[in-house]
Protein backbone atom coordinates (compact mmCIF):
# COMPACT_ATOMS: atom_id res chain seq x y z
CA UNK A 1 0.00 0.00 0.00
CA UNK A 2 1.44 3.36 -1.00
CA UNK A 3 2.05 5.93 1.66
CA UNK A 4 -1.28 7.56 2.56
CA UNK A 5 0.23 10.98 2.21
CA UNK A 6 0.67 10.84 -1.40
CA UNK A 7 -3.52 9.91 -1.90
CA UNK A 8 -3.86 12.79 0.39
CA UNK A 9 -1.95 14.79 -1.74
CA UNK A 10 -3.50 14.10 -4.88
CA UNK A 11 -6.83 14.83 -3.40
CA UNK A 12 -5.78 18.15 -1.66
CA UNK A 13 -4.66 19.58 -5.89
CA UNK A 14 -7.99 18.04 -6.36
CA UNK A 15 -9.84 20.19 -4.15
CA UNK A 16 -7.59 23.34 -5.05
CA UNK A 17 -9.34 23.02 -8.66
CA UNK A 18 -12.36 24.83 -8.33
CA UNK A 19 -14.88 23.37 -9.93
CA UNK A 20 -18.40 25.13 -8.70
CA UNK A 21 -21.33 23.64 -10.82
CA UNK A 22 -24.00 26.66 -11.77
CA UNK A 23 -27.37 26.10 -13.13
CA UNK A 24 -27.44 26.08 -17.06
CA UNK A 25 -24.38 28.34 -17.51
CA UNK A 26 -22.00 26.13 -18.73
CA UNK A 27 -18.36 26.54 -17.64
CA UNK A 28 -15.83 24.72 -19.22
CA UNK A 29 -12.68 26.21 -18.34
CA UNK A 30 -12.44 25.06 -15.30
CA UNK A 31 -13.46 21.56 -15.85
CA UNK A 32 -11.00 21.22 -18.50
CA UNK A 33 -8.64 22.45 -16.27
CA UNK A 34 -9.71 19.77 -13.63
CA UNK A 35 -9.30 17.22 -16.34
CA UNK A 36 -5.91 18.46 -17.31
CA UNK A 37 -5.04 18.20 -13.47
CA UNK A 38 -6.49 14.39 -13.26
CA UNK A 39 -4.39 13.58 -16.35
CA UNK A 40 -1.21 14.34 -14.70
CA UNK A 41 -2.44 12.35 -11.40
CA UNK A 42 -3.26 9.73 -13.10
CA UNK A 43 -1.41 8.93 -16.50
CA UNK A 44 -1.35 5.05 -16.73
CA UNK A 45 -5.39 5.56 -16.71
CA UNK A 46 -5.68 8.37 -19.20
CA UNK A 47 -2.64 6.81 -21.64
CA UNK A 48 -4.46 3.20 -21.44
CA UNK A 49 -7.50 4.18 -21.30
CA UNK A 50 -10.40 5.22 -23.85
CA UNK A 51 -11.08 8.63 -22.70
CA UNK A 52 -14.25 10.56 -23.86
CA UNK A 53 -15.14 14.26 -23.13
CA UNK A 54 -19.16 14.47 -23.11
CA UNK A 55 -19.18 18.37 -22.70
CA UNK A 56 -17.67 18.63 -19.52
CA UNK A 57 -18.14 15.22 -18.08
CA UNK A 58 -15.94 12.33 -18.22
CA UNK A 59 -16.34 8.79 -19.66
CA UNK A 60 -13.27 6.32 -19.59
CA UNK A 61 -13.18 2.71 -20.86
CA UNK A 62 -11.05 0.51 -19.19
CA UNK A 63 -10.67 -2.87 -22.03
CA UNK A 64 -10.83 -6.48 -19.80
CA UNK A 65 -10.75 -9.28 -21.75
CA UNK A 66 -14.41 -9.82 -22.58
CA UNK A 67 -14.92 -12.64 -20.04
CA UNK A 68 -17.87 -10.82 -18.08
CA UNK A 69 -20.14 -8.33 -18.46
CA UNK A 70 -19.13 -4.49 -18.18
CA UNK A 71 -19.14 -2.59 -14.52
CA UNK A 72 -18.92 1.27 -13.95
CA UNK A 73 -17.72 3.71 -10.82
CA UNK A 74 -18.62 6.92 -10.46
CA UNK A 75 -18.14 9.80 -9.08
CA UNK A 76 -18.88 13.29 -9.91
CA UNK A 77 -16.17 16.14 -9.87
CA UNK A 78 -18.54 19.19 -9.70
CA UNK A 79 -19.36 20.76 -6.08
CA UNK A 80 -21.74 23.20 -4.29
CA UNK A 81 -20.18 26.83 -3.47
CA UNK A 82 -18.76 27.24 -0.45
CA UNK A 83 -20.20 29.50 2.32
CA UNK A 84 -19.43 30.82 5.32
CA UNK A 85 -16.50 31.00 7.90
CA UNK A 86 -14.17 27.90 7.52
CA UNK A 87 -11.54 26.62 9.61
CA UNK A 88 -9.58 26.25 7.00
CA UNK A 89 -9.89 28.11 3.16
CA UNK A 90 -12.27 26.11 1.31
CA UNK A 91 -10.68 26.11 -2.09
CA UNK A 92 -6.64 25.26 0.09
CA UNK A 93 -6.78 21.36 0.02
CA UNK A 94 -5.03 22.12 3.37
CA UNK A 95 -3.79 18.64 5.19
CA UNK A 96 -4.22 19.39 8.98
CA UNK A 97 -5.07 17.33 11.74
CA UNK A 98 -5.12 14.04 10.00
CA UNK A 99 -7.10 15.54 6.94
CA UNK A 100 -8.10 16.81 3.83
CA UNK A 101 -10.20 19.83 4.41
CA UNK A 102 -11.87 21.64 1.59
CA UNK A 103 -15.04 21.66 -0.51
CA UNK A 104 -15.47 18.81 -2.00
CA UNK A 105 -13.44 16.23 0.24
CA UNK A 106 -16.70 14.09 1.28
CA UNK A 107 -18.91 14.84 -1.83
CA UNK A 108 -17.30 13.49 -3.88
CA UNK A 109 -13.90 13.94 -5.13
CA UNK A 110 -12.33 11.89 -2.13
CA UNK A 111 -14.22 9.13 -4.00
CA UNK A 112 -13.33 10.10 -7.09
CA UNK A 113 -10.05 9.98 -6.09
CA UNK A 114 -9.86 6.66 -4.99
CA UNK A 115 -11.78 5.56 -7.95
CA UNK A 116 -8.83 6.57 -10.56
CA UNK A 117 -6.33 5.71 -8.33
CA UNK A 118 -7.20 2.08 -7.89
CA UNK A 119 -7.28 2.09 -11.49
CA UNK A 120 -4.03 3.27 -11.79
CA UNK A 121 -2.53 0.38 -9.50
CA UNK A 122 -3.99 -1.98 -10.89
CA UNK A 123 -2.55 -0.49 -14.71
CA UNK A 124 0.69 -0.53 -12.86
CA UNK A 125 0.58 -3.94 -11.22
CA UNK A 126 -0.43 -5.47 -15.28
CA UNK A 127 -3.53 -6.15 -14.34
CA UNK A 128 -6.47 -6.94 -16.85
CA UNK A 129 -9.85 -6.78 -15.59
CA UNK A 130 -12.32 -9.79 -16.80
CA UNK A 131 -14.76 -7.38 -18.17
CA UNK A 132 -14.73 -3.32 -19.04
CA UNK A 133 -14.15 -1.07 -16.55
CA UNK A 134 -15.58 2.02 -16.95
CA UNK A 135 -14.88 5.66 -15.10
CA UNK A 136 -17.87 8.06 -15.18
CA UNK A 137 -17.66 11.66 -13.58
CA UNK A 138 -20.66 14.42 -13.72
CA UNK A 139 -19.55 17.45 -13.91
CA UNK A 140 -23.70 18.75 -13.27
CA UNK A 141 -24.73 16.27 -10.55
CA UNK A 142 -25.08 19.03 -7.97
CA UNK A 143 -27.04 21.13 -10.23
CA UNK A 144 -29.34 18.05 -11.81
CA UNK A 145 -27.88 18.70 -15.07
CA UNK A 146 -27.30 16.92 -18.63
CA UNK A 147 -24.12 15.26 -17.82
CA UNK A 148 -25.01 11.81 -16.59
CA UNK A 149 -28.33 11.47 -19.06
CA UNK A 150 -25.72 12.18 -21.96
CA UNK A 151 -23.29 9.80 -20.86
CA UNK A 152 -26.28 7.51 -20.86
CA UNK A 153 -27.42 8.09 -23.89
CA UNK A 154 -23.69 7.01 -25.44
CA UNK A 155 -23.62 4.11 -23.61
CA UNK A 156 -26.95 3.24 -24.89
CA UNK A 157 -25.71 4.13 -28.36
CA UNK A 158 -22.61 1.85 -27.76
CA UNK A 159 -24.71 -1.09 -26.62
CA UNK A 160 -23.41 -1.07 -23.27
CA UNK A 161 -25.58 -3.27 -20.61
CA UNK A 162 -24.13 -2.89 -17.03
CA UNK A 163 -24.36 -6.08 -14.64
CA UNK A 164 -22.85 -3.17 -11.88
CA UNK A 165 -22.34 0.76 -11.07
CA UNK A 166 -21.24 2.03 -7.87
CA UNK A 167 -22.19 5.63 -7.03
CA UNK A 168 -21.67 8.14 -4.30
CA UNK A 169 -24.43 7.65 -1.35
CA UNK A 170 -24.03 5.81 2.07
CA UNK A 171 -21.13 6.28 3.53
CA UNK A 172 -19.21 4.03 6.55
CA UNK A 173 -20.47 6.00 9.53
CA UNK A 174 -20.84 5.74 13.55
CA UNK A 175 -24.50 6.23 13.94
CA UNK A 176 -26.64 5.90 10.82
CA UNK A 177 -29.58 6.44 12.94
CA UNK A 178 -30.58 8.06 15.99
CA UNK A 179 -30.25 5.73 18.30
CA UNK A 180 -28.66 3.24 16.77
CA UNK A 181 -24.87 2.59 18.02
CA UNK A 182 -21.97 1.01 15.94
CA UNK A 183 -20.03 1.66 12.61
CA UNK A 184 -22.07 0.75 9.91
CA UNK A 185 -21.44 0.40 5.68
CA UNK A 186 -24.91 1.94 4.27
CA UNK A 187 -25.14 0.99 0.98
CA UNK A 188 -27.62 2.70 -0.82
CA UNK A 189 -30.14 0.45 -2.84
CA UNK A 190 -33.02 2.09 -3.43
CA UNK A 191 -33.40 5.74 -4.69
CA UNK A 192 -36.71 8.02 -4.11
CA UNK A 193 -38.65 9.84 -7.34
CA UNK A 194 -38.48 13.57 -7.29
CA UNK A 195 -40.38 16.59 -8.20
CA UNK A 196 -41.64 19.59 -7.54
CA UNK A 197 -45.59 20.28 -6.78
CA UNK A 198 -46.79 24.11 -7.61
CA UNK A 199 -50.35 24.45 -5.59
CA UNK A 200 -52.33 27.75 -6.84
CA UNK A 201 -54.64 29.81 -5.05
CA UNK A 202 -56.87 32.46 -7.42
CA UNK A 203 -58.87 34.86 -6.43
CA UNK A 204 -60.16 38.57 -7.91
CA UNK A 205 -57.71 40.21 -5.74
CA UNK A 206 -58.47 43.85 -4.01
CA UNK A 207 -57.40 46.39 -2.01
CA UNK A 208 -56.09 44.99 1.52
CA UNK A 209 -58.16 47.97 3.54
CA UNK A 210 -61.52 45.84 2.83
CA UNK A 211 -60.19 42.05 2.96
CA UNK A 212 -62.79 39.19 2.00
CA UNK A 213 -62.22 35.93 3.51
CA UNK A 214 -60.42 32.71 2.21
CA UNK A 215 -58.15 35.03 0.61
CA UNK A 216 -55.37 33.07 -1.81
CA UNK A 217 -53.01 33.15 0.82
CA UNK A 218 -55.22 32.39 3.73
CA UNK A 219 -56.04 28.72 1.89
CA UNK A 220 -52.87 27.96 1.14
CA UNK A 221 -51.63 28.38 4.77
CA UNK A 222 -54.97 26.23 5.93
CA UNK A 223 -53.88 23.68 3.79
CA UNK A 224 -50.26 23.77 4.63
CA UNK A 225 -51.23 23.44 8.19
CA UNK A 226 -53.88 20.45 7.50
CA UNK A 227 -51.03 18.15 5.42
CA UNK A 228 -48.84 19.54 8.02
CA UNK A 229 -50.66 18.28 10.62
CA UNK A 230 -52.33 15.01 9.14
CA UNK A 231 -49.57 13.53 6.79
CA UNK A 232 -51.64 11.74 4.71
CA UNK A 233 -48.36 10.52 2.84
CA UNK A 234 -48.46 6.51 3.18
CA UNK A 235 -46.23 4.84 6.05
CA UNK A 236 -44.90 1.64 4.43
CA UNK A 237 -41.80 -1.08 4.92
CA UNK A 238 -40.25 -1.98 1.88
CA UNK A 239 -38.33 -5.24 1.75
CA UNK A 240 -35.30 -2.77 2.06
CA UNK A 241 -36.03 -1.46 5.05
CA UNK A 242 -37.27 -4.38 6.85
CA UNK A 243 -33.19 -5.83 5.81
CA UNK A 244 -32.38 -2.26 7.26
CA UNK A 245 -33.76 -2.55 10.56
CA UNK A 246 -32.78 -6.45 10.67
CA UNK A 247 -29.50 -5.45 10.56
CA UNK A 248 -29.75 -2.27 12.59
CA UNK A 249 -32.13 -3.68 15.17
CA UNK A 250 -29.08 -5.61 17.38
CA UNK A 251 -27.42 -1.83 18.11
CA UNK A 252 -30.76 -0.01 18.73
CA UNK A 253 -32.19 0.79 22.20
CA UNK A 254 -35.15 1.40 23.99
CA UNK A 255 -38.46 0.90 22.12
CA UNK A 256 -37.15 1.34 19.04
CA UNK A 257 -34.75 -1.02 19.34
CA UNK A 258 -37.37 -3.74 20.51
CA UNK A 259 -39.55 -2.70 17.52
CA UNK A 260 -37.07 -2.77 14.70
CA UNK A 261 -36.09 -6.32 15.95
CA UNK A 262 -39.73 -7.26 15.32
CA UNK A 263 -40.70 -5.04 12.77
CA UNK A 264 -43.07 -7.10 10.84
CA UNK A 265 -44.52 -7.57 14.30
CA UNK A 266 -44.50 -4.37 15.38
CA UNK A 267 -45.06 -2.34 12.18
CA UNK A 268 -47.65 -0.01 13.49
CA UNK A 269 -45.64 1.11 17.07
CA UNK A 270 -42.69 1.16 14.82
CA UNK A 271 -44.16 3.71 12.13
CA UNK A 272 -45.56 5.97 15.56
CA UNK A 273 -42.02 6.09 17.10
CA UNK A 274 -39.42 6.18 14.04
CA UNK A 275 -40.84 9.46 12.67
CA UNK A 276 -40.39 10.95 16.40
CA UNK A 277 -36.96 9.77 16.75
CA UNK A 278 -35.77 10.08 13.45
CA UNK A 279 -37.25 12.41 10.65
CA UNK A 280 -34.38 10.60 8.14
CA UNK A 281 -35.65 7.35 8.91
CA UNK A 282 -39.16 8.31 8.25
CA UNK A 283 -38.28 9.51 5.24
CA UNK A 284 -37.46 6.21 4.04
CA UNK A 285 -40.87 4.67 4.69
CA UNK A 286 -43.04 7.26 3.08
CA UNK A 287 -43.23 10.13 0.59
CA UNK A 288 -42.39 13.46 2.04
CA UNK A 289 -43.25 17.18 1.07
CA UNK A 290 -41.15 19.66 2.00
CA UNK A 291 -42.36 23.53 1.37
CA UNK A 292 -39.36 25.53 -0.25
CA UNK A 293 -41.08 28.74 -1.76
CA UNK A 294 -44.17 30.41 -1.66
CA UNK A 295 -44.95 33.58 -3.18
CA UNK A 296 -48.24 36.13 -3.18
CA UNK A 297 -48.59 39.34 -4.27
CA UNK A 298 -46.01 41.84 -5.13
CA UNK A 299 -47.36 44.97 -2.69
CA UNK A 300 -48.13 45.43 1.06
CA UNK A 301 -51.21 46.60 0.50
CA UNK A 302 -52.80 44.24 -2.29
CA UNK A 303 -54.15 41.34 -2.03
CA UNK A 304 -52.93 38.62 -4.80
CA UNK A 305 -55.13 37.67 -7.53
CA UNK A 306 -52.89 34.33 -7.43
CA UNK A 307 -50.59 32.89 -4.95
CA UNK A 308 -48.55 29.74 -5.06
CA UNK A 309 -46.46 27.31 -2.81
CA UNK A 310 -43.59 24.96 -3.78
CA UNK A 311 -43.69 21.20 -2.59
CA UNK A 312 -40.43 20.08 -3.14
CA UNK A 313 -41.25 16.29 -2.81
CA UNK A 314 -39.85 12.88 -2.75
CA UNK A 315 -41.78 9.56 -3.59
CA UNK A 316 -41.23 6.51 -2.06
CA UNK A 317 -42.39 3.18 -4.31
CA UNK A 318 -45.34 2.68 -2.70
CA UNK A 319 -46.19 5.91 -3.78
CA UNK A 320 -45.15 6.98 -6.45
CA UNK A 321 -46.83 10.03 -8.64
CA UNK A 322 -50.12 8.37 -9.24
CA UNK A 323 -51.07 7.91 -5.78
CA UNK A 324 -49.54 11.23 -4.42
CA UNK A 325 -51.86 13.07 -6.60
CA UNK A 326 -55.05 10.47 -5.38
CA UNK A 327 -53.83 11.78 -1.97
CA UNK A 328 -53.51 15.23 -2.40
CA UNK A 329 -56.79 16.04 -4.67
CA UNK A 330 -59.15 16.02 -1.62
CA UNK A 331 -57.39 18.40 0.42
CA UNK A 332 -56.91 20.92 -2.83
CA UNK A 333 -60.89 20.43 -3.46
CA UNK A 334 -61.33 21.46 0.11
CA UNK A 335 -59.67 24.57 -0.30
CA UNK A 336 -59.99 25.39 -4.12
CA UNK A 337 -56.58 24.67 -5.20
CA UNK A 338 -54.96 23.57 -8.10
CA UNK A 339 -51.73 22.05 -8.59
CA UNK A 340 -49.18 21.58 -11.18
CA UNK A 341 -46.84 18.71 -11.22
CA UNK A 342 -42.94 19.99 -12.22
CA UNK A 343 -40.41 17.73 -13.79
CA UNK A 344 -41.74 14.61 -11.17
CA UNK A 345 -39.76 11.41 -11.75
CA UNK A 346 -41.04 7.82 -10.12
CA UNK A 347 -38.74 5.87 -7.73
CA UNK A 348 -36.40 2.96 -9.06
CA UNK A 349 -36.80 -0.61 -8.14
CA UNK A 350 -34.63 -1.61 -5.47
CA UNK A 351 -31.16 -3.27 -5.88
CA UNK A 352 -32.08 -7.12 -4.69
CA UNK A 353 -29.98 -7.43 -1.39
CA UNK A 354 -29.47 -11.02 -1.98
CA UNK A 355 -28.18 -10.89 -5.57
CA UNK A 356 -24.66 -10.62 -7.31
CA UNK A 357 -24.07 -7.06 -6.66
CA UNK A 358 -25.14 -6.24 -2.79
CA UNK A 359 -23.43 -9.58 -1.67
CA UNK A 360 -20.26 -8.25 -3.51
CA UNK A 361 -20.57 -5.02 -2.21
CA UNK A 362 -21.49 -6.88 1.35
CA UNK A 363 -18.60 -9.38 1.05
CA UNK A 364 -15.89 -6.97 0.30
CA UNK A 365 -16.67 -4.74 2.87
CA UNK A 366 -16.45 -7.22 5.74
CA UNK A 367 -12.66 -7.76 4.05
CA UNK A 368 -11.72 -4.51 3.75
CA UNK A 369 -13.34 -3.10 7.17
CA UNK A 370 -13.55 -6.04 9.77
CA UNK A 371 -16.56 -5.81 12.09
CA UNK A 372 -18.35 -3.17 10.01
CA UNK A 373 -21.79 -4.13 9.54
CA UNK A 374 -22.80 -4.14 5.68
CA UNK A 375 -27.05 -2.86 5.27
CA UNK A 376 -29.14 -1.67 3.01
CA UNK A 377 -31.02 1.33 2.78
CA UNK A 378 -33.16 3.91 0.99
CA UNK A 379 -31.83 7.07 -0.69
CA UNK A 380 -33.54 9.74 0.20
CA UNK A 381 -31.30 12.40 -1.93
CA UNK A 382 -30.77 12.18 -5.36
CA UNK A 383 -27.72 10.90 -7.53
CA UNK A 384 -26.77 10.45 -10.85
CA UNK A 385 -27.07 7.07 -10.89
CA UNK A 386 -31.04 8.00 -11.08
CA UNK A 387 -30.19 8.27 -14.44
CA UNK A 388 -28.21 4.58 -15.04
CA UNK A 389 -31.79 2.53 -15.03
CA UNK A 390 -32.02 1.89 -18.97
CA UNK A 391 -28.58 -0.06 -18.68
CA UNK A 392 -28.06 -1.68 -15.85
CA UNK A 393 -30.66 -3.15 -12.84
CA UNK A 394 -27.63 -2.94 -10.11
CA UNK A 395 -27.02 0.49 -9.14
CA UNK A 396 -25.01 0.72 -6.41
CA UNK A 397 -25.07 4.10 -3.88
CA UNK A 398 -22.11 3.31 -1.63
CA UNK A 399 -18.61 5.42 -1.26
CA UNK A 400 -16.27 3.33 0.66
CA UNK A 401 -15.21 5.15 2.67
CA UNK A 402 -15.41 6.62 6.66
CA UNK A 403 -16.46 9.56 7.82
CA UNK A 404 -17.84 10.48 11.62
CA UNK A 405 -20.46 13.00 12.13
CA UNK A 406 -18.98 16.37 11.70
CA UNK A 407 -17.62 15.46 8.50
CA UNK A 408 -20.86 13.40 7.03
CA UNK A 409 -22.62 17.36 8.45
CA UNK A 410 -20.28 18.81 6.20
CA UNK A 411 -21.24 18.20 2.82
CA UNK A 412 -22.98 21.22 1.57
CA UNK A 413 -21.78 23.09 4.70
CA UNK A 414 -18.65 24.56 5.67
CA UNK A 415 -15.49 22.80 6.71
CA UNK A 416 -16.09 19.51 4.65
CA UNK A 417 -13.07 17.41 5.20
CA UNK A 418 -12.18 14.03 5.02
CA UNK A 419 -9.52 11.43 7.35
CA UNK A 420 -6.05 10.79 5.67
CA UNK A 421 -6.48 7.00 6.84
CA UNK A 422 -9.77 6.81 5.06
CA UNK A 423 -8.28 6.96 1.75
CA UNK A 424 -5.91 3.41 1.24
CA UNK A 425 -9.31 1.84 2.51
CA UNK A 426 -11.39 3.31 -0.22
CA UNK A 427 -8.57 2.71 -3.23
CA UNK A 428 -8.08 -0.85 -1.51
CA UNK A 429 -12.08 -1.55 -1.46
CA UNK A 430 -12.48 -0.12 -5.67
CA UNK A 431 -9.49 -2.27 -6.13
CA UNK A 432 -11.20 -5.60 -4.56
CA UNK A 433 -14.68 -4.71 -6.51
CA UNK A 434 -12.92 -4.77 -9.93
CA UNK A 435 -11.37 -7.77 -9.24
CA UNK A 436 -14.33 -9.93 -8.19
CA UNK A 437 -16.80 -8.34 -10.57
Amino acid sequence: MKDQMIYAEKLSKMIQCETISVPDVPNTDKFDKFHTLLEELFPLVFSKGEVHYIDSSILIKWCGKGKAEPILLMSHQDVVPAEGEWKYPPFSGEIKEDRVWGRGTVDTKGSLMCIFQSIEELMEEGYTPEGDVYIASSSTEEVAGTGAPKTVEWLKDHNVRLQFLMDEGGMIVDEPMAGVKGRYAMIGTMEKGTGNIKVIARSTGGHASAPEKNTPIARLSAFINDIETKNPNKLEFTSTVLEMFKRLGPQAKGVLGFAMRHAKLLSPILKKVLPAVSAKGAAMLRTTMAWTMYSGSSARNVIPESAWVNINTRFIIHQGIDETKKILQPYLDKYNLEAEYINCHEPQTPVDHNGKAFKTVEETVKEIYPGVIPSPYVMTGGTDAYYYAPVTDNAIRFAPLYIDSQQLGSIHAKDENIFVSSLPKGIEFYKAIIKKM
